[in-house]
């Protein structure tokens, strides 16, 4: 097939097709291998019922490569026009206006971002078809993010977060970014609007830095941080977002953030970038979040908590 050929998939009643499906997204070369769009569209279909739970419900970012990870990034918030009647979309309010976002809760939606070079799916933490809507988060994130390349650094922060949050009795489960760093993601009831879930994850995370104030910062200008990693609660607001689950990222080899369960930070050798499509998908049938409760926690017993811990 001649990469300016199209290839057709299959994704439940609807066929998507796949224009120049051997175009290289991603370069090989310095060790790291070689991907095409037809690469992302496979892996994309191949990981759909382990990403799209993650994904319902929820307003996207859509972070496209349209000539691969060298070329012009573009971060799509608007639907565009010419975007399919049956992708999902909602409307959302913005400053003076609003924004219609994709949302995608199948795998055909999954393959027509694919073939729009989309490689990063970067998701809100609220979810507009629950009660509450797009106001009220169900996650908290804290991103864990290194002055440098240090995963080891990383590993040890997540293990004092951890600490501190089973002293608030909040399950959190960490995730790596496929870039640098971690996530760690707490569930939440969805009762607690933005203001107050970004102001408790940042009273959590100065009490987290008050524990290590020589190894952990919440300083957002980076000249303020010295070589201490930074706990960045800034995610925890309307209209930010946060690389969903599973999701490609924008780096040489195609790595993919990836849920961890907590004894895997044990390894020595793992990485951010440990995954990638390749084997991604092997890690999801591992179901490393299974611990994790369904049901999210109210904010305001650990608050009190909180209070007590910092008195």
């Amino acid at each position: 097939m001649s990469d300016a050929d199209a290839r057709t998939l299959r994704a439940g009643r609807r066929s998507v097709a796949i224009q120049r499906p051997g175009k290289v997204l991603f370069p090989g070369g310095g060790g790291a291998k070689e991907y095409t769009k037809g690469d992302l569209a496979d892996y994309y279909r191949r990981i759909a019922p382990c990403l799209l739970p993650h994904l319902r419900g929820r307003p996207l970012m859509l972070e496209r490569y349209p000539d691969g990870v060298d070329g012009q990034r573009f971060m799509q918030k608007n639907t565009p026009e010419h975007y399919p009647d049956w992708i999902e979309r909602v409307e959302v309010a913005k400053e003076g206006g609003t924004v219609t976002h994709v949302v995608c809760g199948d795998t055909a939606t999954l393959l027509y971002l694919a073939d729009q070079a989309c490689l990063t799916l970067h998701r809100w933490l609220s979810r507009t078809d629950r009660a509450g809507g797009a106001d009220h988060p169900d996650r908290l994130v804290f991103d864990l993010d290194p002055a440098g390349d240090d995963f080891a650094r990383v590993r040890e922060a997540a293990g004092w977060l951890r600490e501190l949050l089973d002293e608030l009795e909040l399950p959190a489960a960490p995730m790596t970014t496929g870039s640098r760093g971690l996530h760690l993601v707490v569930p939440l009831n969805g009762r607690h609007d933005f203001d107050e879930v970004r102001r408790f994850a940042h009273d959590v995370a100065e009490a987290a830095v008050s524990r290590h104030p020589d190894r952990l910062t919440t300083a957002a200008r980076k000249q303020d941080r010295g070589d201490r990693l930074y706990l960045d609660v800034q995610r925890n607001a309307y209209a930010q977002t946060a690389v969903a689950p599973y999701t490609v990222r924008a780096r040489p080899g195609a790595p993919v953030a990836v849920p961890l369960a907590w004894e895997q930070l044990a390894d020595p050798g793992l990485d951010a970038r440990r995954w990638t499509i390749a084997d991604a998908a092997d890690q999801a049938r591992t179901d490393p979040w299974a611990g994790l409760p369904q049901r999210g926690r109210a904010l305001g017993p650990a608050r009190r908590r909180l209070a007590d811990i910092r008195s």
